[in-house]
Formats: C-alpha cells, structure tokens, sequence
C-alpha cells in the first residue's frame, strides 16, 4: 500500500538497536524490540518494556495481525479475496454502495469530519488529482530523463471529482458509495496514524503498558518507559537537510513526552526531480501543485491518526494561518521548519523540546 505522509523520518534514538532486548538496571521490566516490513509499504517497529520475553512476543503478534487486517482493508491499489477494502468502493464509484467492515466506516467518518473542520485541505476525495500525480512521480523516479510535471489543464479537470459531499455513508447498514462515477477515495494522508490508533488503544486494553509503536515515522507512545531511569520517552526529529549534516548531526531537535503521537510531513522523502527541483507528493489542493511553505511540519497530540491528519493540513497552509488552526485544536502543538531553516513552534511544543531545556530524567 502505498502511503503519502511523513516526509520528516522521526528518529526514536533513544529505542536503538531494533531487535534483541536490553535489561533495564534493578527493575522487573526488560526492555524487547522487533519490526515488520509488510504492511502500508513502511517499516514498523515496537518497543515495549515487559516482564518477559514471551509476554512481549504475545502482544507482538497481536500488533502484526492487526496492523496486517487494517493494511488490507484501507489498501486502494489491491483486491483481496473475502475482503471489500477502499479500492473496492473506489471500483464501484457511481455503481451501488459497498458493505464494509466499520474499521473502514470509522476511518472515512473521521477524515470527513475533520476536512471540515480545518478548511478542506486534506481531502481523502482527491484520489483524481492524487492519482495523476502518483503516475507522473512514478514516471520521473523510474525514468528520470522523461520527468516532467502533469498538465495543469488535467489536474483541474480531475478536480471536477473531488467533492466529499458525495462520498455517502451510511453508518446504520455499513455501507459507502461514491455517488460520482469519475471519483477515488486516496487515503493516504490519515490512514497510517489511523491504523496505528486503532493497534495502540487495543494493544493497551490487552495490557501493554510502557511502549512505543513507530509505523513509518508515526510515532504512537504508550504509558512511559520503565526502565526505572526516566519519566518520558525521547523522539529525534531528524533534519530535513540530511545530505548537510554529519550522522551526530541528523537530529534536528528532540522531544520528551508520554502517551502522545508525533507525525511529521515534508518535501523531501517522496518526490522527483524536474528542472533540478524537488518535486513532492503534499498536493496543495488550491493550486494543484506541491505545497511550498515550509521544509516540514511536526504535529504533537495524543492521538495518532489526528496527529497525522493535521501534519499534512498544517503543512499545507500559510504559516499564520497553520498555527492559528493548530492553537484553536487543543491538545495539539506543532513544529515549522521554514525554508530558511528557521524553526517555529507553539508554546507546548517549546516546553517538550531538549533545546529549550526539557529532558527525559526524573525531576529531582
């Protein structure tokens, strides 16, 4: 599946190595670490402090199932046999609605309720124009001499198809049908942090208590760590200028906090090359074309598929409008990097950030 988000990869430094465990000092807790790479194209990895191997390798396999059921069922490249996914309300645009299952219902619910409450700018009905440029991306990566941006005159053609309005649910009988025969579902911009909501808030009712689930860079942290050192978990924000840093340097900022998600969205991880120019995949649905704002935006707040559709949102906006959005939402901070290098953050965020003093120790 593929996935638009994230183009900020977040560094979990304080987590490392990823397989293996590691013994916390006096303490009943070990740390465990282990990843999965087949599911929403993303490497996932968990770490969690348990009292035993085989008590971390029970909720392990619960996570990969789950995250294994909900990559097919918002999967909208693939069919699956006995499963009606995203592609298969996508095939049936315009024909009759499509029974599935609420995990799908529940995602949609959430993407249209909060399009329209910061504005439309993340729109899961653009799958017309997103797909237009997902071929062009693909084109320019596979071929670079041949790259080139879509004719402005189709992307505003496929905007003729985006309307959200006539994307129908009926939640009673668990039923979606895209009312406009010419219009896909992409949800892409949510999905991901969807996803791992779902497994977080499950994996915890199991009774995980102290871990951190990173699905690609959506980072989802639960309780706080307990290897009886520190109070919060501490999450690397890498620098969007990689190729620029030495590997000492490669965080641009670290952050401490607990039972909170951290998504980031960006120019730099899914893109192309025309002209010499960057060309990414955050479509800015005024224009068409990629957003030009900012490097990147990291948002913060407790839950991950919020998280996730707000990096984008945020992203996509002019600065004084993207923090006026993100300080009327409480719970939620944000991090701008400006093209000039220049960071912005909210007050929140200043407070969980290591360069303005906030640490992962207990307080003495």
């Amino acid at each position: 599946m593929r996935k638009i988000t994230s183009a900020l990869m977040i560094i979990l430094f304080l987590i490392l190595p990823f397989s293996g465990c590691q013994k916390a000092p006096k303490n009943e807790y070990t740390k465990y670490t282990n990843s999965f790479f087949d599911t929403f194209d993303t490497l996932t990895t968990v770490v969690a402090y348990t009292r035993s191997e085989e008590e971390f390798n029970s909720y392990m396999e619960k996570i990969h199932a789950r995250f294994q059921e909900l990559h097919k069922l918002y999967d909208i490249y693939n069919d699956y046999e006995g499963v009606n996914n995203v592609k298969t309300i996508n095939d049936n645009a315009g024909v009759k609605p499509v029974k599935v299952h609420k995990d799908i219902i529940d995602l949609i619910v959430f993407a249209k309720d909060w399009y329209n409450r910061t504005g439309g700018r993340t729109n899961i009905a653009m799958g017309s124009v997103l797909s237009i440029w997902h071929d062009y991306r693909e084109e320019g990566r596979d071929t670079p001499e041949n790259a080139k941006l879509p004719p402005i005159e189709d992307l505003k053609e496929a905007l003729k198809y985006t309307d959200i309005n006539k994307v129908i649910v009926d939640i009673e009988n668990s039923t979606v049908f895209l009312s406009d025969k010419r219009m896909t579902l992409d949800i892409g911009a949510v999905a991901k942090g969807f996803a791992t909501e779902i497994v977080a808030k499950e994996i915890m009712a199991a009774g995980l208590t102290s871990g951190i689930i990173s699905s690609g860079g959506n980072v989802r942290a639960l309780g706080k760590p307990l290897d009886g050192v520190r109070e919060r978990w501490g999450v690397g924000i890498q620098n969007p200028d990689r190729s620029i840093v030495s590997e000492e340097e490669k965080n641009l900022e670290t952050i401490f906090l607990n039972n909170a998600s951290v998504v980031s969205s960006g120019d730099y991880q899914r893109y192309y090359i025309v002209e010499n120019k960057i060309i990414h995949h955050l479509i800015d649905p005024k224009t068409l074309m990629p957003g030009e704002y900012y490097r990147a935006v990291t948002v913060v707040t407790e839950d991950s598929g919020v998280a996730d559709f707000l990096s984008t949102t945020v992203y996509l906006m002019p600065y004084k409008e993207s923090r006026a959005l993100v300080e009327s939402v409480e719970g939620v901070e944000a991090l701008w990097v400006m093209h000039d290098g220049k960071i912005e953050a909210t007050e929140g965020m200043k407070k969980i950030m290591k360069s303005q003093g906030a640490s992962g120790g207990k307080e003495k």
